[in-house]
């Protein structure tokens, strides 16, 4: 037996509303979707950008005016007479690029190979002052070694001279052919 007219008819009134609704909840799961997947990712970015350092130089560090508070690297050579040793661990030193200077404070043990006239590679944070407070020291590993990011700062400031030691650092090692640099 055929439905009567009107269950046909309401029948008919109510399969639009449910087409609708399930259009809505399609709708509705996509833009959570599409909101869960932005919040991953300002989350990667963000937690990528907070890890992010960028190396400078003391003279990159002038030039480009850094703001304070950036985390960044920083290298170049300690300078001779510049170490400073402070209360407990605490021990300030000046690196420099060969053209620019910069004072560095870090509270923790330095490296064994940490001295004057080394390079060492720095990362911390720059301070309003010009100075930078670093977390980290990193010292390079023998006496031919330089960090690559050291040795390009140093040729862009005109301070390397060849491809072995930069000037300064262990010439009176390699002049005396012994290991006193005295």
């Amino acid at each position: 037996m055929p439905p009567a007219p009107e269950a046909s008819a309401a029948g008919r009134g109510t399969a639009a509303p449910r087409r609708f609704n399930r259009k809505r909840r399609r709708m509705y799961a996509l833009s959570g979707i599409l909101l869960l997947v932005a919040v991953a990712v300002a989350l990667v970015l963000g937690a990528f950008r907070d890890n992010l350092l960028f190396f400078y130089s003391p003279s990159d560090i002038q030039a480009k005016q850094v703001e304070p508070g950036t985390r960044l690297r920083v290298g170049g050579l300690v300078e001779a007479g510049s170490v400073i040793r402070g209360p407990g661990t605490n021990v300030a030193f000046t690196v420099s690029d060969g053209a620019k200077t910069l004072v560095i404070h870090y509270d923790g043990l330095l490296p064994d190979l940490f001295r004057e006239g080394q390079g060492i590679v720095a990362e911390g944070r720059l301070e309003p002052d010009g100075t930078v407070t670093a977390e980290q020291v990193l010292a390079k590993h023998d006496e031919t070694y330089m960090p690559p990011e050291v040795v390009d700062a140093m040729k862009r400031a005109g301070t390397w001279h060849g491809e072995g030691t930069p000037e300064g650092s262990h010439q009176k090692l390699l002049k005396t052919g012994s290991g006193d640099p005295s």
